[in-house]
């Protein structure tokens, strides 16, 4: 009678990446050699960051729920200064990786798609219904198809431009004109019908936004670069203005750097047509 081996389960268990229902990621990662290596885990750092400002996106959604909305207004600009360190410290510590790029993907869907488009339905929009409901949904949906799109072109596109306007300052667009609403009732009645469509046409334009092909100057050279003196005075005078009035200062200097893309893609588009000519 022949005797049949089993398979050794040990070595089995230990060549698969995945045992159990244990949490567990697994990474290729290139070396400086050029191999090719899968490591366990992930970076704790960026990651915390990142979580960080998901439940930042996430308590804002519940305060609008609640009709909180200055603190889920500060959630959102919590979530937007958090989105922005998690990437740096990633650089600044060699942490990058294809699962932090994702999972900061996935919060900033939920920080600047989703939280924004219910405070501002929450605020005023609610009132149109369906209409309003719609426009929220669209801005969702656009800041989904914005995400999706900066994914796959991480590596086409010219790093010293975002194409279509970024997510977070989408957000800000949004965020610090219910700021505004709120500070100065007798301009914005929010119970006017007039007010509310505007806020829903609003809301349409910042999601087209988004998604357009709109050449925004992304600063990312900035980091390292010198730069005249000179330049530090209109920041100086920036900062007053938005001290004098936080919100109405943030709120307008966010929408001279939405038309500023337009500006950026006619001077890029002549750039490149004398480069070809």
């Amino acid at each position: 009678m022949t005797n049949i081996q089993k398979p050794n389960n040990d070595s089995t268990q230990n060549d698969h990446p995945f045992d159990g229902i244990t949490f567990e990621v697994v990474e290729e990662e290139q070396t400086q050699e050029g191999q090719k290596v899968k490591r366990r885990g992930i970076y704790l750092w960026p990651n915390l960051i990142t979580t960080a400002a998901l439940l930042s996106g996430f308590y804002s959604i519940t305060a609008s729920m609640n009709g909180e909305f200055l603190q889920a207004i500060y959630a959102i600009f919590l979530a937007a200064l958090l989105d922005g360190l998690d990437g740096r410290v990633a650089r600044a510590i060699g942490a990058q990786s294809a699962f932090g790029e994702q999972y900061d993907s996935l919060s900033d869907l939920l920080a600047f798609g989703v939280a924004p488009a219910i405070l501002m339905y929450s605020w005023s929009l609610h009132d149109l219904g369906r209409i309003g409901l719609a426009c929220c949904f669209i801005y969702t949906a656009c800041a989904a198809f914005r995400l999706a799109r900066f994914n796959v072109q991480i590596g086409v596109v010219d790093k010293r431009y975002f194409i279509g306007i970024a997510s977070p300052l989408a957000a800000i667009l949004v965020i610090t004109l219910i700021w505004v609403s709120r500070d100065y009732p007798f301009v914005f009645d929010i119970r006017d019908v007039k007010v509310q469509i505007a806020y829903a046409i609003y809301m349409v334009i910042v999601a087209i936004l988004m998604i357009s092909n709109i050449k925004y100057y992304s600063f990312k050279q900035m980091d390292r670069k010198r730069v005249p003196f000179v330049v530090m005075l209109p920041v100086v005078l920036i900062f007053a203005a938005i001290t004098y009035n936080i919100p109405m200062g943030i709120l307008i200097v966010s929408i001279i750097y939405a038309i500023s893309g337009f500006v950026t893609t006619l001077f890029a588009r002549k750039q490149s047509h004398i480069i070809k000519t």
